[in-house]
């Protein structure tokens, strides 16, 4: 089991934490919670795929479902002791878009996209399935807010190529480029950074 493949069921699991969290705080019913689980789960991964021209690699490998029935039990039996953690869901999709940032870089390497569209694709992995959760619940996605979410990614997977070139060792590259993403979201989290707003056009009445 590749450093790689675990990162990907590690992120699985913690956006179906994170979409079944978001769900209960919605009073969804435990389907609902359930679904909503599993399509942040795989809905960036998929989208990647659908991009690299191949097969969802939830489709073929059973282990997803299982990372994904897991990480929803465990929203679900434990939600209000989770939930009692400052900032919970904020944490499991820090770690998720950090986990699924890496992974989506390195497998458009591996299947040969040029540098700009391997970090494009390690920002989609990690925060399209964030973007379908929201939309489902009804919200505004954290992407279209005014918060560092797909920077914190692009920051990450730009680390992660630049590493891959300079032929560091995947393992490290990948904990110290997860790590990157992680810090640059919590931090602003934390601290209430994010990036300047476009200022609105005021159009004079004729």
């Amino acid at each position: 089991m590749t450093i790689i493949y675990t990162l990907d069921l590690l992120g699985t699991m913690m956006f179906a934490i994170s979409g079944a969290m978001a769900a209960n705080r919605n009073n969804v019913d435990v389907f609902g919670a359930g679904f909503t689980g599993f399509v942040t789960a795989i809905g960036g991964g998929s989208l990647r795929d659908i991009f690299l021209n191949i097969r969802p690699v939830w489709v073929e490998d059973g282990n997803y479902i299982i990372a994904i029935s897991f990480g929803v039990l465990i929203a679900l039996t434990f939600n209000k002791q989770i939930y009692t953690l400052a900032r919970t869901l904020s944490l499991f999709d820090a770690i998720g878009i950090g986990f699924f940032t890496v992974v989506g870089v390195e497998k458009s390497l591996n299947y040969e996209s040029n540098a700009i569209a391997a970090v494009l694709l390690g920002m989609f992995s990690a925060s399209m399935g964030g973007v379908i959760r929201d939309v489902l619940l009804n919200r505004t996605p954290l992407i279209l807010r005014r918060e560092i979410y797909a920077t914190a990614c692009i920051a990450g997977a730009t680390l992660f190529v630049i590493l891959h070139n300079l032929e560091v060792e995947p393992a490290v590259n990948a904990f110290i480029s997860a790590s990157l993403v992680f810090l640059i979201r919590i931090i602003s989290v934390r601290y209430n950074l994010s990036l300047p707003a476009v200022k609105q056009i005021n159009k004079k009445a004729p």
